[in-house]
């Protein structure tokens, strides 16, 4: 329990005390006036040897009255002291949500803006690799030196891109004709991407200044490692304009990049024990999770109102926070209708 939410229940407390005391109050004067009217009754009754206990039941019915005034006149007062304490902790609680929202937004935009820089790098580095001469000619010719150049030139790329698992070159039937890693992965060249949609939407770009992006999906060939892939058409003569002779597929080391953007989220050490942080595809997929849970598999719904926005917090009805973003792009990347989310649960230990 927050430092807020412990002042509101305080202030309640105080209430609640406050009118149980004062209902004693009034039952205990209550209780004297009744035994004023009696005594005054039996005094009168005594005659003259009850008048001395008449002057004393009176002055005890004049201090019943007088108790029961200061009664009242406590009982209002409490009552605007606490309704504006009440006031002034709802307010601070109220400050205190929206200050809370508004963080785990920014947390939320945040997470999503580093992924969608870092993919607009991407689909930069798929166009301009498609025109380097040695892709190029190890597609436009059969001769197997060149195939190893490009080979040898693609493992260059890879140990100064340390982001990706691997570079392919594939001709125009889908045959795989040269990779980055040939010894991490032996299988590859050979093998036919033919049915690969990567590989069928890059010969369908209009221009070298096209690209594509998948779903990042689970690839078998590689190591079974979680991969964002990129891919355009090779070009005759590496020109924008010219015709296709193949494809270039990049293949994003996704599940260690992205567990490396939802887990440096700067969150408290109280924070983390209830934190997730997620992103999720545009079909709700979970795609990244801090917790590691749900990965590929399970779907995380935001609840979205006609007057949601694009980054905006909501409070499930288990108390739990949700922050979220949409992706915004970044330069000439659109972004894929990603979300950032931040959950956070509510501390039952504190």
């Amino acid at each position: 329990m927050s430092e807020h939410e412990k002042l509101m229940e305080l202030s309640q407390n105080v209430g609640a005390i406050a009118k149980r005391k004062l209902v004693s109050i009034n039952s205990i004067t209550h209780e004297i006036r009744i035994l004023a009217l009696n005594a005054l009754i039996e005094a009168s009754r005594a005659g003259s040897a009850g008048v001395g206990f008449a002057v004393v039941a009176k002055e005890v019915k004049s201090v019943s009255h007088r108790i029961s005034d200061i009664s009242h006149e406590m009982s209002k007062d409490l009552a605007t002291s606490i309704s504006d304490l009440n006031k002034v902790g709802g307010n601070m609680m109220t400050q205190l949500e929206e200050a809370k929202g508004q963080r785990l937004k920014d947390l939320a935009l945040n997470m999503i803006d580093i992924i969608d820089r870092n993919l607009y790098e991407r689909s930069c580095d798929v166009r301009w690799w498609a025109t380097d001469q040695a892709v190029v000619e190890a597609l436009a010719d059969s001769d197997h030196s060149k195939r190893q150049f490009a080979s040898e030139r693609l493992g260059v790329i890879l140990n100064s891109y340390t982001v990706y698992l691997d570079l392919w070159i594939a001709d125009l039937q889908g045959n795989v004709v040269a990779n980055g890693r040939p010894s991490l992965y032996p299988g590859v060249v050979g093998s036919s991407v033919a049915q690969e949609t990567w590989f069928r939407d890059a010969l369908a770009t209009a221009s070298g200044d096209d690209y594509t992006a998948q779903d990042v999906e689970v690839s078998s060939r590689l190591g079974s490692k979680q991969v964002a892939t990129y891919s355009t058409a090779v070009r005759e003569g590496g020109r924008a304009n010219g015709r296709v002779i193949g494809a270039l597929g990049i293949f994003f080391d996704w599940g260690t990049q992205a567990a490396a953007v939802v887990n440096a989220v700067r969150l408290t050490a109280e924070e983390k024990k209830v934190t997730r942080c997620m992103l999720v595809d545009r079909d709700g997929r979970i795609i990244a999770s801090s917790d590691g849970k749900g990965i590929l598999q399970d779907k995380f719904r935001i609840h979205k109102t006609a007057k949601s926005s694009k980054t905006d917090f909501y409070t499930t009805p288990e108390g739990t926070s949700i922050g979220f973003a949409e992706t915004p792009g970044y330069e000439t990347y659109p972004g894929l209708g990603w979300h950032g989310v931040i959950e956070q649960k509510v501390d039952r230990e504190n």
